[in-house]
């Protein structure tokens, strides 16, 4: 048996949503020429501004030596610094040194730091639960909860399952690799002073339309009570109609499919 708790509740929607970078930044030649450095490497986070590669022009590589022969005051080297745009983390690498590139070949690619987040397919029906800027909570597969911030929304629904991508900024911004499935908590609604049952103790029949509980209303009778029932959280259900008080008595196993009226033997454990 169990009785009834008044007490705080907060009810949330967990929902999956995976790290993503959306945006991709493409480092392209701006000559025809050789690569002579490649200062990166795959998997490593590079910053704005920071040299990538050195690159000697076609026309250097097989003039450049001769021309400063005949004119030692000219200096050309023809060599041209390829920079990265933006930061981010270097996922694509199809050239290393003594390559012959054209002007507007891809050298690298820069997934966006800026750009990442975590990618939420949000049901239609709890879009009244979020909006831009409101604060939710990512929870990481190892236990680490990290504040998330709703960034943006995509201006197009899922024509199959109704759901709308929503974009999910984490704080801090700790090194989490793409493709890692998180837990998204969203809070629906947040009660003080509940009324509540632990949620076992709350039956209900198929279509989950109809909720009672089998309240005892003596040392060996329980009577089924049919019950509204408010929000859910932790195991708990709010009770908001019938008024019961903290002398009721409420079964909270051995419930499960006996008669609206039951004889019942109560015995204690150890």
């Amino acid at each position: 048996m169990t009785s009834i708790s008044n007490q705080p509740l907060t009810e949330y929607a967990e929902l999956n949503a995976t790290s993503s970078f959306l945006q991709d930044n493409v480092v392209k030649s701006n000559v025809n020429g050789y690569v002579k450095s490649v200062n990166t490497k795959i998997g490593q986070h590079v910053t704005a501004g920071q040299t990538l590669f050195i690159l000697q022009t076609k026309e250097a590589q097989s003039l450049g030596s001769t021309i400063n022969k005949l004119d030692s005051s000219f200096h050309f080297s023809g060599i041209v610094r390829i920079t990265a745009p933006e930061a981010g983390y270097i996922t694509l690498l199809p050239h290393q040194v003594g390559d012959y590139v054209q002007d507007g070949e891809q050298l690298a690619e820069i997934s966006n730091s800026n750009s990442f987040g975590f990618v939420l397919n949000l049901p239609y029906e709890l879009n009244r639960y979020v909006s831009q800027k409101k604060e939710v909570q990512v929870i990481l597969p190892d236990s680490t909860h990290l504040k998330g911030i709703v960034a943006s929304f995509m201006p197009s629904l899922d024509s199959t399952s109704q759901t709308q991508r929503v974009l999910i900024k984490v704080t801090p911004a700790i090194s989490i690799p793409e493709n890692l499935i998180a837990k998204v908590r969203i809070l629906k609604a947040q009660k003080t002073n509940v009324i509540s049952l632990p949620k076992q103790a709350v039956l209900s029949d198929e279509s989950q339309t109809n909720f009672w509980v089998m309240k005892m209303i003596d040392s060996v009778r329980a009577v089924k009570v049919p019950v509204v029932k408010g929000i859910e959280a932790d195991g708990r259900v709010e009770i908001v109609r019938p008024q019961f008080t903290s002398n009721d008595k409420i079964l909270l196993t051995g419930n499960y499919g006996l008669p609206d009226t039951a004889r019942v033997k109560i015995v204690k454990g150890e």
